[in-house]
């Protein structure tokens, strides 16, 4: 990897070409035994890499996608970094650090829509309890700005954060309140990928900074830019400025929807279940397919609550599984039986009559051998409906006030 230092002198205003690592080898990701950790294929040998990224990358790092390792130089724990994974034939920056090397980069030449005569006045400016990326000025006036990485994205369509980041809200809110005191702030959202045009926050993840967003909007500035990485890890081409569908964002980022629950059992159960009478489940992972028109967030605690009255089929699963997660959904649309089709179509089995006493599915509760996080069919489905599905709206033309 190259020091900041270096790569600041040799790159910082080459108006066509930013390197960010002079050379990179590729692996083939196997697992990722923590958030920090990944495990990976190296010539012909496992090799622990460190991944400077707390997301959840679900969508990226599946087993046999390629990996683009930078060579540590010194003695840490690990000799290699993850720098990037392929995805669809093209390399996605995952190296958080690189964001702000990269928004440096563009505003030196004069590559951010709206900041072409920015000037860098300070990096890690301190103001209040936070310290932001950059310290700008602009026109005689100064402006805090903060930069997101985002690699969240499904066709044209981008989110941001893959996982709940309150740091990130309280950055917006921040921003928001020095406004009053006439200071600017701006947000730079570096999308790793170049095919996006709409960009959202992922209030399915983190509906609290999705709520940051909307109130803050018109106070800060938000500026998401479409980055294109060659199989170099080159960005030579200009970045896209992305639109926000800011009506969608306030009509889909609201607590109602549907949800998947996750369970695991590690050992076969027969379990009564309510009118159902005595249901056999073997071991593996069940996908379960609800919703709740309002309060989404309460229905899903009380799935994930042990103590409670049982009043529908998933309650009498709770309290034997071996694990239990739940995936919202958030949406206008009513998706629940949308959701339960899907997931037959790449279910091992599934268990006729449950949950679905209130429509004409055949269940509403799905098996698998194997975990769903390491199956593409199932994060393929989870992507389609949280992000993929929006893109016949985002087309539609819609009013610019």
């Amino acid at each position: 990897m190259i020091p900041p230092g270096q790569q600041d002198a040799r790159h910082a205003h080459d108006p066509k070409r930013l390197r960010l690592f002079e050379t990179t080898a590729t692996a083939t990701f196997l697992h990722r035994p923590n958030r920090f950790v990944v495990t990976c294929l190296l010539d012909g040998r496992a090799l622990p890499a460190y991944l400077p990224n707390p997301g959840r990358l679900r969508e990226l790092l599946l087993p046999g996608r390629k990996l683009y390792l930078a060579k540590n130089n010194g003695t840490g724990a690990f000799t290699h970094t993850v720098v990037a994974v392929e995805r669809d034939g093209r390399p996605v920056m995952l190296h958080t650090h690189m964001a702000n090397r990269v928004a440096e980069w563009l505003l030196r030449n004069g590559a951010v829509p709206g900041c072409e005569d920015a000037i860098i006045v300070r990096r890690e400016a301190p103001a209040g309890r936070s310290r932001f990326d950059f310290l700008i000025e602009q026109g005689g006036a100064r402006c805090f700005m903060e930069v997101k990485s985002c690699t969240l994205f499904e066709g044209p369509t981008a989110m941001f954060p893959d996982a709940v980041t309150s740091r990130g809200r309280r950055h917006l809110l921040e921003l928001a309140d020095m406004s009053k005191n006439g200071m600017a702030g701006k947000v730079i959202i570096i999308i790793n990928s170049p095919g996006v045009r709409w960009f959202l926050p992922d209030y399915h993840t983190d509906p609290a900074f999705a709520d940051a967003m909307l109130s803050t909007r018109g106070k800060i500035g938000f500026t998401p830019l479409a980055v294109d990485w060659n199989d170099d890890l080159t960005m030579s081409s200009p970045p896209r400025m992305v639109t926000i569908p800011w009506d969608v964002v306030e009509r889909e980022a609201r607590d109602s929807g549907s949800y998947i629950l996750l369970l695991r059992f590690d050992t076969d159960h027969r379990i009564t279940v309510g009118r159902l009478g005595t249901v056999f489940f073997p071991a593996g992972y069940y996908c379960y397919a609800g919703s709740a028109k309002q309060g989404l967030s309460k229905r899903i605690a009380r799935h994930l609550r042990k103590r409670k009255n049982h009043h529908w089929h998933i309650d009498y699963l709770r309290n034997e599984a071996d694990q239990v997660s739940a995936l919202p959904i958030r949406s206008s649309d009513r998706l629940e039986c949308n959701i339960a089709a899907s997931l037959d179509q790449i279910a091992d089995w599934s268990v006729p009559g449950f949950g679905c006493s209130d429509c004409s599915c055949d269940s509403h509760l799905f098996g698998m051998l194997n975990d769903p996080w390491i199956n593409e069919e199932f994060i393929d489905l989870l992507q389609y409906f949280r992000i993929g599905r929006l893109r016949t709206r985002l087309e539609r033309p819609r009013s610019p006030f």
